[in-house]
């Protein structure tokens, strides 16, 4: 090679011209291949074959040195290389490697390799060994020049090891492919050098947000509401942290590899750091792999801590991980669309499986009514993350994941139908019998009513599995076909959970009115009905999704049974007493009988004494339900007393005698009304002084 650069020279197409001259005047012997090559437009060392081939129209275009003498053979590179030259000396062979790959892209085959090609496989080696001396951490940056110089060249060593590969065999190139092939191969080692790094520590933005609180969610059957505590919104972050240069930066250095073959290397070690990176992710949320069985032999509440986190985790990995993992993904491989997919998918696969298996273990752990709600919960995460899922996987790994999703939401709405309507069984395997002290609201009454309550915060949810259900269970296609052609002006009917509830409801007033006729006194039994029909009433209009699902017929005809109630102990305790206040048996001979009288205010006193001392200790808990109950009975008896006495009164004697049988006053009845049904036996009327 020759000791200093070329210079830019005539190109081998017009020297060619003038030898040829020189060649048809002397008679000189073949010509010779070129030691050195310039960034000519044609290039002089290719042999110019036309279609059918002739040998006849080869044309060989020679160079001479400054004598005009023929060069027998091509110089050996012995020339080396420094940091200084690659300014002044690679741009130049930068374009006639560029010529060069130009006309081998003609399909032009050169009879040997021009210099030029060892020369720059040289100055390449040196651009490598420059970055690798290069100790700036920083040193990959969006629109650093030397990077792309690089990689420019990088891509054409790649190029010319393709090209030159694919050229006939013959030994004259094995040399220069050789050297070339070796410093593509350390180009290759610094790209994976430099990719791994990258990957490894060029986070440089927050990728964790902050500790985000599913739906904390609790039930207690002995107090009327359920707690619902909303979850924090989750702050904007991004994840998996790198910035957009540092993206760009991964992105040239994958497609430099990807094109020069080294496909697998550079996935390779996408995918074992992204999935070393993922992994140390998810355990800064604390998930953990829980196998099949450790799910089954875990308490209740250990495993309701587990499936509360596992929303949290779930969601956060569709919407932040993956997401974040598909983006960046689709990114660095923005060139090659079909590997974006594969990687994606191998890279969460195994997080995936991990969270349906979860999801099924607990859909198979045994049954119970308060895991009701953490199925829901895990039905709707999975349910709601669908949409999100399918943009985010696709072609075989779409399919798979899809299979995995309705597997696992078919086992867990499975057990939520069965559990729910195990309520059934529930109410109707409560054979309880002892009554509820003083007529207060039954246990299994504010247990059942608070219970559906809170799983018709689900009702949309529990809609769709009951229905989803239902459509399982009809396998009869004619069936179908019957309810696809019914009049659109016939009465909806009501859905399947529903007709669920109502039946769960109807059931339970059914075991009430069993109940009730535990109490011996049948006056308490009708308090006791009223006590549970109004707290069924108040629950089920309290609650809009109860109220819509059984519907204005069913509450109105409870509402009727509640006034029954009413009416028939009114009858039970008050129309005895309103019978002492009757005239009937009072006159013998058509003049007040003063023993009768006197007979008639012991039985009232007496009568009056025994409901005040009893139902005083009765409860009713319901405000409106205790303040109706005292105001009919009031509007009863006041009147009726007050005329009893304004006609009786006169016939006893003033004094001692009056004092002895006229026991209350109207002001003291009324006093005395006030103060039933408040659960305090002492509670004892003021006797008018």
């Amino acid at each position: 090679m020759e000791k200093n650069p070329p210079e830019k020279s005539n190109s081998f197409a017009s020297r060619y011209d003038d030898d040829n001259n020189n060649n048809n005047n002397n008679n000189n012997p073949d010509p010779v291949i070129p030691s050195s090559c310039s960034p000519a437009p044609e290039f002089s060392i290719f042999v110019t074959k036309s279609e059918p081939h002739d040998t006849s129209t080869e044309t060989t275009t020679i160079t001479t040195d400054e004598n005009n003498k023929e060069t027998a053979e091509p110089e050996t590179t012995t020339e080396k290389f420094s940091i200084s030259d690659l300014d002044s000396t690679l741009p130049k062979i930068s374009e006639d490697i560029d010529s060069f790959l130009f006309h081998l892209k003609s399909k032009q085959t050169p009879e040997e390799i021009p210099n030029c090609i060892d020369k720059f496989a040289k100055l390449v080696e040196v651009l490598i060994a420059k970055n690798y001396s290069d100790g700036n951490p920083n040193k990959w940056r969006q629109d650093s020049s030397e990077d792309s110089t690089l990689l420019k060249n990088v891509d054409r060593i790649s190029k010319l090891t393709t090209a030159i590969s694919q050229l006939p065999s013959d030994a004259k190139y094995s040399p220069s492919l050789d050297l070339i092939g070796s410093v593509l191969q350390r180009a290759m080692s610094y790209l994976e050098e430099e990719f791994r790094s990258i990957l490894e520590n060029g986070r440089t933005i927050e990728s964790e947000p902050d500790s985000a609180k599913g739906r904390q969610q609790s039930f207690n059957s002995s107090v009327d509401c359920c707690i619902l505590t909303e979850p924090d919104s989750a702050k904007a972050i991004n994840f998996p942290g790198f910035s957009p240069d540092t993206v760009s930066n991964l992105n040239r250095i994958a497609t430099a590899m990807i094109a020069a073959g080294y496909e697998t290397e550079c996935c390779q070690i996408y995918s074992n750091l992204r999935r070393n990176s993922f992994e140390d992710t998810l355990k800064t949320t604390g998930f953990e792999k829980i196998s099949i069985d450790d799910v089954q032999k875990m308490q209740w509440e250990a495993l309701e801590g587990e499936i509360t986190n596992w929303i949290k985790v779930f969601k956060r990995c569709v919407t932040i991980y993956f997401a974040g993992e598909r983006k960046l993904c689709d990114e660095v491989f923005q060139e090659k669309p079909s590997l974006c997919g594969l990687l994606f998918g191998n890279l969460t696969r195994g997080v995936v499986n991990q969270l349906f298996n979860f999801a099924e273990a607990v859909a198979m752990t045994k049954r119970s009514a308060e895991k009701l709600f953490k199925f829901l919960d895990m039905y709707e995460a999975l349910r709601d993350m669908m949409p999100e899922l399918d943009n985010l996987f696709s072609g075989g790994s779409s399919e798979d994941l899809k299979n995995e999703i309705s597997s696992a939401l078919g086992r867990l709405s499975e057990a939520a139908i069965a559990i729910f309507c195990d309520l059934e069984n529930s109410i109707k395997s409560d054979y309880s019998k002892t009554p509820v002290p003083s007529g207060a609201v039954h246990p299994l009454t504010r247990y059942t009513m608070n219970y559906l309550k809170y799983a018709c915060e689900y009702k949309d949810t529990l809609e769709q599995i009951f229905h989803e259900q239902k459509k399982v269970d009809q396998s009869d296609a004619a069936e179908l076909d019957k309810e696809s052609s019914t009049p659109t002006n016939q009465t909806a009917k009501p859905s399947p959970f529903a007709v669920q509830l109502t039946t769960v409801l109807d059931l339970l007033l059914s075991n009430l009115e069993a109940k009730s006729k535990l109490y011996k006194d049948l006056s308490l039994s009708y308090i006791f009905l009223m006590n549970n029909g109004r707290y069924i009433i108040q629950k089920t209009k309290g609650s809009k999704e109860i109220h819509e699902l059984v519907g204005y017929s069913w509450c109105r005809k409870r509402s009727t049974d509640l006034r029954n109630y009413h009416k028939n102990y009114q009858r039970e305790t008050w129309y005895k007493v309103l019978g002492c206040l009757k005239d009937e048996g009072l006159q013998v001979n058509g003049k007040v009988s003063k023993p009768a009288l006197k007979e008639r205010f012991k039985s009232f006193n007496s009568m009056f004494d025994e409901i005040r001392k009893t139902q005083s200790a009765w409860i009713v808990s319901d405000e409106q339900l205790q303040s109706e109950l005292r105001v009919s009975i009031s509007s009863v008896m006041i009147p009726a007393y007050r005329s009893f006495l304004g006609r009786f009164s006169q016939y006893l004697d003033s004094g001692r005698q009056t004092e002895k049988y006229i026991k209350y006053g109207p002001d003291d009845i009324e006093s005395a009304i006030e103060e039933l049904f408040e659960g305090n036996p002492n509670s004892m009327g003021r006797k008018k002084s």
